[in-house]
Formats: structure tokens, sequence, C-alpha cells
């Protein structure tokens, strides 16, 4: 089904039917999350992660050869302060106390409230990366008010005024500076490793995982025009393109943001993945 031409920013017209669908399952509401925690996972836990890292691994070295597609890059951050970490277990509060000096924003603020924060974002970035739903550590992120569709003749579209829903999230993830956020990453680095062995992955570093969750997002393509959708089970919707229903569950949500914030939120990943050193020829 192709998308028709459409201004998001036109209200709908007054004969438009709105239908505010049955409050979105858990597992929706989480999927909805789980975009929300790679975006503020990058973005407000993005402040998280890429703030708390010694310097242990050194910024990636230009390669001569350009990789392989499939090769992702190492070593990923920025020089910056070394600073004395407390075990994993006991790491919550230099965390949040790092994040707070570089924002004081409601989305990043309530998730610092949360505990675990690191092993959250590992989990979080992790998922993501595997296509996976990465909802239940960021449910503190879930946006508020019901999911809206509007009806037009026999056909369903996300209702565009929906959107507002998730312009905090977006403006969490746009408020985020690059190169503080790549520092960041350098100084946590050490207990981010410690929390990705716990998950028992081998073969593979959280460098690695990390590119992998943010080219990910930054391939999420963006709809112009109403987005048709159709139920899906007894209080669930789906997407009626078939092409946007086979992305990862992360990727649909993040078009749930509507186009202006996907747009923004992509836009400071992009930024952040050059500022910690990922080749601009491997980002889309």
């Amino acid at each position: 089904m192709g998308y028709e031409e459409f201004d998001f920013e036109q209200p709908p017209h007054e004969d438009t039917p709105i239908i505010l669908a049955p409050v979105e399952s858990s597992h929706n509401g989480l999927k909805i999350a789980g975009a929300v925690v790679l975006v503020v996972a990058v973005a407000a836990t993005g402040y998280l992660v890429f703030r708390n890292r010694q310097v242990a691994a050194p910024p990636s070295a230009p390669a001569a050869p350009a990789p392989a597609a499939t090769e992702v890059s190492k070593g990923l951050g920025a020089d910056g302060p070394a600073i004395d970490l407390p075990p994993l277990d006991e790491s919550d509060d230099v965390v949040r106390g790092l994040v707070k000096e570089l924002s004081a924003n409601p989305s990043v603020a309530a998730w610092l409230m949360t505990r675990n924060l690191i092993r959250n974002f590992t989990v979080v970035v992790s998922n993501i990366a595997a296509g996976e739903p990465a909802a239940r550590q960021v449910t503190v992120l879930r946006p508020k008010g019901a999911f809206q569709v509007e009806e037009r003749g026999e056909d369903l579209f996300i209702n565009s005024r929906g959107y507002s829903r998730y312009l905090p999230l977006a403006t969490a993830a746009s408020s985020i500076n690059p190169e503080d956020a790549a520092k960041l990453y350098t100084t946590l680095k050490p207990r981010i490793d410690e929390a990705y062995a716990e998950l028992g992955q081998t073969g593979t570093t959280f460098d690695q995982t990390l590119e992998r969750a943010i080219v990910l997002l930054l391939k999420t393509p963006v709809p112009e025009g109403r987005v048709p959708v159709e139920p899906n089970g007894a209080v669930g919707y789906q997407f009626a393109n078939p092409v946007l229903e086979k992305l990862t569950p992360t990727q649909k949500l993040l078009i749930r943001f509507g186009p202006d914030s996907q747009r923004a939120v992509q836009t400071s990943l992009r930024n952040i993945a050059l500022a910690l050193g990922i080749p601009a020829d491997r980002l889309p």
C-alpha cells in the first residue's frame, strides 16, 4: 500500500472520525519504550552511557582500507577525564551525578530514577542491535496518553496529533552534545564492558553492538504522508504497509515518533556515532 501526500501539521478535517485506540498492550507499550531507549538509550540513556567511561579503550584509529560492510568499528569513544569508578553494583549514584551535570531534561531525569542504569542500558542496546524488543528496562519512558488512529472511509491511519506523545523523547535525544556523549562513553566503558560480559555475549564487543544498534535506527525509513495501519488482534494495530511491518520492533517504534521527531532523533544519533569514531561511510 503506497503513501498519499499529507501535511502532518494539518489537523484532521472536522468530519474525520478520530479513534482513541484501546490503551496499548504492555507488549506494544514496551516496544515503544524500546525505540526510546536507544534514543534515550543513546539519547537519554545515551547521556548516561556516553558519559561514564574511563579512558580504557583509545579512539579507533582510521583504518587504511575501508572495512567490509559487515565489519564494525572498535574502540569507540573520545578522550575524557579518568575517574575512579565504583564496582558495577554500586555505580548508579556516580552515573546519576555525571548525567545530571550534563542534562536536566525531564526524560533523562525520569530514567535516572531507575536502578541498574548501566546494566539496563547495555541490555537495551543489545536487544535493539539484535532486532528484539527492548522496553522492559525503560517502562518509565513510556509515552503518556493513548495511541490514536483516524478513519478515512474504510481505511485507518495513524493520527498525526499523537506524534506529540513522543516529542519529550525526541527533545531529550536532540539535546545531547555529541562530543560530550563520546567522552562520557569513554569514562564509563569499563563498567559497560563488565555489564555486557554478564550477558554471556561471545565473539563481539559492546562497541560493535552499539554501532549495530545505531546503524539499525539510522536505516529506519521515514514514511512520507499518512501512515496506514490495520487492526492486529483485539487491542492492537500493525502497519498496513508490509515493508514497514517487517521492520524490527524498535524501528517501528521510531516511526511512531512522527517524521519530524524521527528525523531529529536520527540526526542526533548520527552525530553521536561520528563523535564516537564510527566512520561516516559505515553510516546510512
